[in-house]
């Protein structure tokens, strides 16, 4: 008798921060304009997709443990741009990517580190895996909608929530995480 191999992929997690109402909805509109039939729920990333060496409990506790040191802080959202090597159209970070690539560099060790494919740029995702001769119409097509967004581009981030890859690129939320920590003067 043989056994049956699972050809199902390991579970990937991450970490990241959800953008508020009315910036996040905002954004799932523009990335559903741009890429139909993707899954949105906007966020930036403090821990990209990986898989995890110890049960996501732990991980979860690890996370939330770093956390608590730091204390929340206001990001604000700047231009749209591109990956030159994936053609990933985002936006960039313009206030608070020091404190995000702190965190990054905090909670990238022990049992969530991963040794991740690309430096740690913080942004906002917004096209990515498109055909290459979309990505031109695309970039210019989500810099006109972002140049007419009303509202404003900063928000404070003051919660961490930890996901996992459910199937293709479904995420669900799986545990938060409060910044607690005193800001320094």
């Amino acid at each position: 008798m043989r056994s049956q191999v699972s050809e199902e992929p390991p579970s990937l997690y991450a970490l990241v921060i959800y953008l508020p109402d009315p910036l996040g909805t905002f954004l799932d509109h523009l990335r559903l304009e741009l890429v139909p039939g993707c899954n949105p729920h906007a966020h930036v990333s403090l821990l990209p997709p990986r898989p995890l060496p110890v049960a996501p409990d732990a991980a979860i506790e690890e996370a939330r443990a770093i956390l608590d040191r730091f204390p929340p802080f206001d990001i604000e959202l700047g231009h749209i741009e591109k990956f030159d090597k994936t053609d990933v159209i985002y936006i960039s970070i313009e206030g608070g990517a020091e404190q995000l690539r702190q965190m990054h560099g905090s909670l990238n060790r022990g049992s969530l580190a991963s040794d991740e494919p690309f430096v740690y740029h913080p942004h906002v995702t917004l096209a990515q895996e498109i055909d290459p001769t979309h990505v031109e119409p695309l970039l210019q097509k989500a810099s006109l909608r972002w140049s007419g967004f009303p509202g404003p581009r900063r928000f404070r981030a003051v919660n961490a929530v930890f996901v996992r890859n459910v199937r293709g690129n479904s995420w669900i939320d799986l545990a938060g995480g409060t910044l607690r920590g005193t800001p320094v003067s």
